[in-house]
């Protein structure tokens, strides 16, 4: 399928690996200007040599996601090179696995670092662009949040930020003036999803059993999630052919999550 996306000009936070990296590669793939950013240099370097072969302008740079002013900077630089966006995929987050069992032993900073992460991180990016994306009459934003952010269950942090996020994504979607614009907002809200050097790998090593125990009871496919499943879907909703979906959270997971 023609995806429609030749020539746009796609920023995906957090792009250096995982959901993020295999997004900029579909995104690549289908003649999409990619710019990515990411904490880590060495990991960015890696993520340029992936991308670079797609023959597309490529823009990589650290960005910490934490500070507004380093957002600001980093947006700044592309809508220099490039003159605009068209598709913002705000992938950067984080947080699941952060702070402790026993909810009130952890700390107050736990719930506004992951916020920030996720949501607040979110809304920056998004802000920032908006008015680049209504002066073109012409946007798609994507917010990669999780099946938790549809339903309750995991840690409250967590929880929260990805709703947040959700909800961001359905309230601007139903603004008349942005949908006016030609502008779509949607979340992709993933399940378990097997990334590298990441939690789900980590688990799987410490306790194969326990590992095997839990995808043979919560995952309906019998397996977790790859990447690659999830960028599908983010390049889908920015296409040609689904310039009727908006405001939607759309579940990802195999089947895993209890929401409708």
């Amino acid at each position: 399928m023609d995806l429609g996306l030749t020539g746009k000009r796609a920023l995906i936070t957090g792009g250096s690996h995982g959901i993020g990296l295999a997004t900029a590669e579909a995104f690549a793939a289908e003649g999409c200007d990619v710019a990515i950013c990411s904490r880590s240099s060495e990991r960015l370097s890696e993520a340029a040599q992936i991308l670079k072969p797609f023959g597309r302008r490529l823009i990589t740079d650290v960005c910490d996601v934490h500070s507004g002013p380093a957002i600001n900077a980093f947006c700044d630089q592309i809508l220099a090179a490039w003159g605009g966006v068209d598709i913002l995929v705000n992938n950067v987050g984080g947080g699941g696995r952060w702070g402790k069992p026993q909810v009130e032993d952890t700390d107050e900073k736990v719930w506004i670092e992951v916020y920030e992460k996720n949501a607040l991180a979110a809304v920056r990016f998004t802000m920032r662009l908006l008015p680049v994306m209504r002066k073109q009459k012409w946007g798609r934003v994507v917010t990669v949040t999780s099946r938790l952010g549809r339903e309750g269950g995991g840690r409250p942090w967590f929880n929260m930020a990805k709703a947040a996020q959700t909800s961001m994504m359905k309230t601007l979607g139903m603004n008349h003036d942005l949908a006016g614009d030609g502008i779509t907002f949607n979340s992709v809200a993933p399940g378990n999803i097997m990334i590298p050097n990441t939690g789900w790998e980590e688990e799987m090593k410490r306790d194969p059993e326990g590992y095997k125990k839990y995808v043979a009871q919560e995952c309906p496919l019998g397996r977790l999630g790859t990447p690659e499943e999830v960028a599908a879907v983010i390049a889908f909703v920015c296409s040609k052919a689904a310039s009727l979906v908006n405001g939607a959270a759309i579940a990802v997971d195999g089947g895993e999550s209890r929401a409708f």
